[in-house]
């Protein structure tokens, strides 16, 4: 099937990848599940040839459609409530599609990023710790899923059996290179924790699932449970902002990293939004003359919001022609050169 033309109503990011098969069942120290791809549930009245029409401007594109999604045995039935698959990873490489202003939550093209929970996100306050762990069973100085460990809890914090807290570390207070204003503090995330007993000065939990390796002083504050399902968003056209660091703070980074931006909820960033990743040169016209000028933007990489703060964003790189560093330059989605 010849590649798909632009996609109405959606803006679909490019060079989507996924974790191998072989992590996707199982969960370690080491490995976290990550499934991604673009979804549509369907809606009573659906046929995958009126789906082929909406997404793909075309309804003799659904024998496609149909081989995307395997659990259809039956092309011309198709049921409400079940899930397909409108574009694999290996298909959306170098597509480019819009989101309109409005959208149906209920109809519209998803992301879904398995891995939500184990991301962190930069804060100007911090978040107030509920307590740390101590001490480790057996005194581990690496902490992972099924390990045992001592809690001291912080003032009047609900530290009860049954009680799940995400396990955290800060890390140094970022400042802007440029200006050297506060950005914020970044929250790494090692993994969840189940209370399992109170005594009177410190209570116990068990790690149920790891992300990272955990270690004797991390912080514990209440676990809440994010959507991996992450609606596609129109992205704001005129927003110019820059990355400001990776989570895993490496100094140069690219695809399928997480990383973090200096625009957040205050200035229009949702999950489900993309940008481009850009950069731009300047060059004198006239030799003879000291003033420089600015040339066109080079679009070299993309980014996906998974997660927005007040002032920042958690985002993932989805694609990056070239590698990308602290600092490098955002704005509202452009065209590929």
């Amino acid at each position: 099937m010849k590649i798909i033309k632009t996609i109405a109503c959606l803006w679909i990011f490019t060079a989507i990848t996924t974790l191998p098969l072989s992590l996707l069942a199982q969960e370690s120290e080491n490995a976290i599940e990550h499934e991604t791809g673009f979804y549509y549930t369907i809606q009573k009245g659906d046929t995958l040839w009126d789906l082929s029409q909406r997404f793909f401007d075309s309804p003799w594109q659904w024998p496609g459609l149909w081989n995307e999604n395997d659990q259809i045995a039956n092309p011309h039935l198709i049921y409400p409530g079940e899930r397909i698959r409108l574009l694999h990873k290996r298909r959306i490489k170098n597509i480019a599609v819009k989101t309109p202003v409005k959208t149906d939550k209920k109809k519209a093209p998803y992301y879904t990023y398995s891995a939500i929970d184990s991301i962190g996100f930069i804060r100007k306050e911090p978040v107030s710790p509920s307590g740390y762990i101590f001490k480790s069973y057996d005194d581990k100085q690496m902490i992972s899923t099924g390990d045992k460990v001592y809690i001291k809890p912080y003032g009047n914090a609900l530290l009860i059996p049954g009680n799940k807290f995400t396990v955290y570390r800060t890390l140094k207070p970022l400042k802007d290179k440029e200006t050297r204003e506060y950005i914020g503090t970044q929250h790494y995330l090692g993994g969840i924790l189940e209370i399992t007993e109170i005594e009177p000065d410190f209570v116990t939990g068990t790690i149920i699932r790891s992300f990272r390796d955990m270690r004797v002083n991390d912080l514990l504050m209440p676990y809440i449970s994010r959507q991996p399902k992450i609606t596609l968003s129109e992205s704001k056209k005129e927003l110019n902002g820059k990355i400001i660091a990776s989570e895993e703070n490496t100094t140069v980074f690219g695809n399928d990293t997480i990383a973090f931006i200096d625009k957040g909820y205050n200035d229009g960033v949702v999950p489900g939004q993309q940008y481009s990743i850009y950069y731009q040169e300047k060059e004198r016209l006239d030799p003879k003359s000291k003033k420089y000028t600015l040339l066109s933007k080079v679009n070299f990489g993309t980014l996906f919001v998974l997660r927005t703060e007040q002032t920042t964003s958690t985002v993932l790189i989805t694609r990056s022609d070239k590698s990308i560093t602290p600092g490098a330059k955002i704005c509202g989605p452009l065209p590929r050169k």
